[in-house]
């Protein structure tokens, strides 16, 4: 693919992303992509075959920006496993009180795509989530864990359940309930 080919690539995902996140999949349409991208509706399936193979795509595309952003809130001096999930809590707090913050987009498009398990989109969500449980339970391993993968399990259930909480009810303070007791079960897990 051409320079040009590729940069127009990566304005098509990039684009797309935001407007999944702020409408929803069902909501926004391929001449809504093309227009705000820039683009003939022609471009854009020359790239992507379909409006699912363009999500899934996208999510691929975001995985390893959402994962850099959780590695980052991770490495923050930790040098407990506890630490490790205050860093992590605290910085999911401050993310989720931002202005006009709509969750976590893997998680939305999953919840929107529920009655289609085979979807693409969903398997790069699943993909993602594990690779963030993997991560998370390696980190926690290395930080002296008796049982890093069940305590990364556990981990990653608050995550995703103060996730959609702070989405239901506009209130990034579940993150903080969320963080207390991934610390307690921190503490805990070697007794």
């Amino acid at each position: 693919m051409a320079r040009s080919g590729i940069k127009t690539k990566i304005r098509i995902l990039t684009v797309a992303y935001g407007l999944f996140y702020k409408e929803g999949f069902a909501r926004v349409s391929m001449d809504a992509i093309a227009e705000a991208v820039g683009v003939t509706k022609r471009t854009l399936y020359n790239h992507f075959e379909s409006k699912d193979a363009l999500v899934a795509a996208v999510l691929d595309h975001q995985h390893l920006h959402a994962l850099a952003r959780i590695q980052d809130w991770g490495k923050e001096t930790a040098e407990t496993p506890a630490e490790l999930v205050t860093a992590l809590f605290e910085n999911l707090e401050k993310w989720a009180s931002m202005p006009r913050w709509l969750g976590s987009g893997f998680t939305r498009l999953t919840m929107e795509l529920a009655d289609l398990p085979g979807h693409p989109a969903r398997h790069a969500a699943r993909q993602h989530k594990a690779v963030v449980e993997q991560w998370l339970t390696e980190e926690l391993s290395a930080l002296g864990a008796q049982h890093p993968q069940e305590l990364g399990r556990q981990v990653m259930l608050l995550i995703e359940g103060c996730l959609s909480l702070i989405l239901i009810h506009g209130d990034a303070s579940y993150a903080a309930t969320a963080m207390r007791a991934a610390i307690r079960l921190a503490d805990h897990e070697n007794d």
